[in-house]
């Protein structure tokens, strides 16, 4: 028999190694060795035992037999990766400009064996009912239902997005889209975007599929993700739920892709690659011969686009799903004429009264501001200085009025008694942020029982289902939170929705601050009135003339995604055009300096005529942790005319010995 070969990723992630190295297969382990399978392999001149992953078999070797190293053996609990996941690591390889074993080790979140101390579901779904039931769709649910059903069956795998009000009963449709892909025997994925929307998704799909679902998040240990993942490969359940890792769940019969919520942040990833969960899964259903469907009340304006020239099929969801329940009706407070009028607290008078209203009528409130900590910074009022992260650019943030915290690297500091730059007394905190309202409310209105929910008080494991289950529950009157308590959720006791602050997410430096202060108060909209009694949702602003605030009170996103799409042509910007954003980092800033110019200047020499550039600039927060950090922005209605900029840069990058002080990171839009 002819020697085999395989073609091996090493498991190091430099750009020197990223290729395939050649050993061949010693015929006692040839049995085990297949694609996707983690092996250890000599490497290097000094034959290092290193790990690599198998991405191809042959019985010709590329080069002279006799120098051709042998694989060592399978690596030790090594869990082997699906032939799909593979090729898709080749493909965000290149999409998304990071090496093969970064793009590898992304679709592999779990790589080895791991034992799990408990072999349930996970706690997540600890005293859930199981109690299957068909639920009577709608008119409208049932005819998006009966189109998907009808075209899946007849091969049509192009993805679909429904674009439902808020309560108009989205994940009923996506059950019975499940439950059709399930009778064929095939396995489905369902993403979701946070982990505090974990405990009631999963409550509903319990409810409906009981132990066939799994339960994906970072919150899970180690053990128990490798046994979410076994059982997802041995067959054992047919339905993963999680956010954005789980869309690498290792089904062996994959049909059906589910993304709640498309239009969240958190679907793209922070880290490299930096891809989107919503363009991965439409690559992997490609892959697997499944579908995909998007799902949302804001959908993004990347995936609407989609759906005007035909790449994504629409489908309207136009009324609320249950019988009496009707959409919030929604006030603006205009904050400036509070303040002309002598109310220089948060609460504008409408609010308080409301408030007042619904806790006598013993409903529930949601107060929404999207800024944790007490006060947002502390200054001086005899110099003026606000006291500064020494390691970022940002000034720290009050919290329970006895620390500063800084929100991106984790410094935190007593609050100081004397000014840190001219020693006065007098500092005070200014801006508010979730535990200053919570305070405030407290005092507002001493009869209420309060629930917060931010970051500070969900750290731990199981707090986000322990205070949601509480509200729910009734055991709070109002629910005081950031983003997380508006996405997604179900209280039908809630009533009233107060959005405190609704500029502050338009002041971000984005092209997309607009878009994402629209959502958010779409979002944050649609969590009143989700029951038989009546919501009011009240937006609080000092722009209320601005046309994300007036559409989203309107809850028009037609009227809003006009308006969006003639600012993005006008100014060029995505999804007119793809946009790639080159990021230089470093501790020395004079040099991180001269290598972005540089790269501006080389890359505007030899691609300035086709690419729109703009910059270098500096990052909106300039330092992090002792890091300086500069952007590079370039634009092209072409994708691949970016990945080509990206190429050629990454290999002058390999090739300047100045740059391994320097950290270069790629985000394609």
């Amino acid at each position: 028999m002819a020697d085999q070969y395989a073609s091996i990723i090493i498991d190091i992630s430099h750009e020197d190694v990223d290729r395939v190295f050649q050993y061949r297969i010693p015929p006692a382990i040839l049995p085990q060795i297949r694609v996707g399978v983690q092996v250890c392999v000599p490497f290097g001149s000094g034959n290092r035992t290193r790990n690599g992953y198998v991405v191809e078999l042959t019985d010709r070797p590329d080069y002279d037999k006799e120098k051709i190293k042998e694989i060592i053996g399978v690596a030790e609990k090594s869990i082997t990766a699906d032939t799909r996941l593979i090729e898709l690591a080749w493909w965000m390889k290149e999409q998304y400009g990071s090496t093969m074993n970064q793009a590898l080790k992304t679709v592999l979140p779990v790589k080895k064996k791991v034992k799990a101390r408990n072999k349930k579901i996970v706690e997540t779904v600890a005293g859930m009912t199981e109690c299957p039931s068909l639920v009577l769709l709608n008119s409208e649910q049932q005819s998006i239902a009966d189109a998907f059903i009808t075209s899946y069956d007849f091969g049509d795998r192009r993805p679909c997005l429904i674009h439902g009000v808020t309560g108009s009963g989205k994940t009923e449709v996506y059950m019975t889209l499940i439950d059709n892909v399930l009778q064929q025997g095939k396995q489905v994925i369902v993403l979701i975007p946070e982990i505090a929307l974990t405990y009631q998704t999963v409550s509903r799909f319990y409810s409906r599929f009981g132990s066939r679902i799994c339960v994906m998040h970072s919150r899970l240990s180690a053990g128990e993700k490798c046994d979410q993942f076994e059982r997802a490969r041995n067959g054992e359940t047919d339905i993963m739920i999680g956010a954005r890792s789980a869309l690498f769940t290792p089904f062996p019969n994959l049909g059906l892709i589910i993304i709640d919520e498309e239009h969240e942040g958190a679907y793209k990833s922070e880290t490299t690659p930096r891809y989107h969960a919503r363009e991965v899964a439409e690559k992997l259903a490609q892959l697997s011969g499944a579908a995909l469907v998007l799902g949302s009340a804001t959908p993004s304006v990347e995936a609407y686009f989609k759906t005007e020239d035909k790449t994504y099929r629409l489908f309207t969801l136009a009324k609320r799903a249950k019988t009496g329940s009707e959409m919030a009706a929604v006030e603006v407070v205009d904050l400036r004429k509070e303040m002309e009028n002598g109310n220089k607290s948060i609460f504008s008078e409408r609010l308080q009264e409301l408030i007042r209203d619904r806790l006598e009528k013993k409903e529930q409130v949601m107060l929404f501001i999207n800024r944790r900590g007490y006060s947002s910074f502390v200054s001086c009022r005899s110099c003026g200085e606000a006291v500064k992260c020494p390691h970022c650019d940002v000034s720290l943030t009050l919290h329970n009025r006895q620390r500063l915290v800084c929100h991106y690297c984790g410094y935190q500091i007593p609050m100081p008694k004397l000014c840190p730059n001219c020693g006065s007394p007098y500092l005070a905190g200014f801006g508010i942020g979730t535990q200053k309202i919570e305070e405030m409310a407290a005092q507002m209105f001493p009869e209420a029982r309060l629930l917060r929910m931010d970051l500070d008080t969900t750290s731990k494991k199981g707090g986000h289902e322990k205070i949601l289950s509480a509200f729910a529950k009734g055991r709070a009157d109002i629910l005081i939170g950031t983003q997380m308590i508006v996405k997604g959720h179900d209280f039908p006791g809630v009533t009233l929705v107060g959005v405190l602050a609704a500029d502050v997410s338009l002041y971000a430096p984005d092209f997309e601050a607009a878009e994402r202060t629209f959502q958010l108060l779409v979002q944050a909209a649609g969590r009143a009135g989700r029951g038989r009694k009546a919501g009011i949702a009240l937006i609080q602003t000092y722009m209320p003339e601005h046309y994300s605030i007036q559409t989203a009170a309107a809850q028009d996103y037609a009227a809003f995604y006009r308006q969006e799409m003639g600012y993005r042509k006008l100014m060029h910007y995505p999804p007119v055009c793809h946009m790639l954003c080159m990021q230089v980092a470093g501790e020395d800033e004079e040099l991180m300096s001269r290598i972005m110019d540089a790269i501006a200047q080389s890359v505007q020499k030899h691609f300035g005529e086709t690419a729109e550039i703009i910059g270098p600039v500096f990052a909106p927060v300039y330092k992090v942790h002792d890091i300086y950090r500069k952007i590079l922005y370039m634009k092209h209605e072409n994708y691949d005319i970016l990945i080509k900029i990206q190429k050629y840069v990454k290999m002058r990058w390999d090739e300047t010995e100045r740059c391994k002080k320097l950290t270069l990171q790629c985000d394609f839009t």
